[in-house]
């Protein structure tokens, strides 16, 4: 028996907003960090991803598929906080956080939880994917928790909002490179194969840890050499 249209066309929407997202990442990366162009890009690829994660978690609800639920709210979550921390530059000078941001933290570290726990203790419910699923729930895990420590301890860096931006924006891209090479590499190697779904994040998490790390030296050097003067 065949999806109803909606289905369909749900799946068409999905595609076609992932492939927006792909091209729009690279022109946000490429253009000035703060400029209209670069404002610009963000949104319509924050947009995008957030119409990526609503229509597979959809989906996934609908085939039922728990493994593609769970793994979408964590992926979203990366672009989502980036896109609300800018919003949070004054936090570690008394800023608020909205209730939206500790529902969202919340949400994905319960998700993340019971996703790293099942592919530990039950993987058969998680289709399988035991090491997929803890690898991307410790990963939701950490990324949950990490924001709740820092809405309870506000951090004193003025620039750690450019940090998270960056890593959050590039932590879904490396998501949205994740569902590409699942989707395409699998018809190779199989739709069991952790490495189709293992290999962005092997690539991508240290060329993200090392870039912040190059920034935050950047604009340390930058603040040392203010204060000088």
């Amino acid at each position: 028996m065949s999806d109803p249209v909606w289905i369909r066309s749900l799946l068409g929407l999905h595609i076609a907003a992932g492939a927006t997202a792909f091209v729009f990442a690279p022109l946000a990366l490429a253009t000035r960090k703060g400029g209209p162009a670069h404002r610009r890009w963000g949104k319509i690829y924050f947009w995008a991803m957030t119409v990526v994660a609503v229509s597979a978690l959809t989906l996934s609800i609908y085939r039922p598929i728990l493994f593609l639920a769970l793994v979408a709210v964590f992926s979203f979550y990366a672009a989502f906080f980036a896109y609300r921390v800018l919003g949070m530059k004054d936090l570690g000078r008394g800023g608020g956080v909205k209730w939206i941001d500790w529902v969202a933290a919340l949400i994905t570290l319960l998700c993340s939880l019971t996703l790293a726990l099942l592919g530990l203790l039950r993987p058969h419910l998680v289709q399988g994917m035991g090491l997929v699923s803890i690898v991307f729930g410790t990963i939701g895990t950490i990324l949950g928790a990490r924001r709740i420590y820092q809405f309870l301890h506000p951090p004193q860096d003025r620039m750690f909002w450019w940090y998270e931006h960056f890593q959050g924006m590039m932590g879904s891209y490396i998501a949205a490179w994740t569902a590409f090479s699942a989707v395409t590499l699998s018809r190779y190697f199989g739709n069991g194969n952790w490495f189709v779904w293992l290999w962005p994040t092997m690539v991508g998490v240290p060329a993200v840890a090392l870039t912040r790390s190059y920034y935050e030296k950047k604009f340390a050097g930058r603040k040392q050499a203010a204060v000088a003067d």
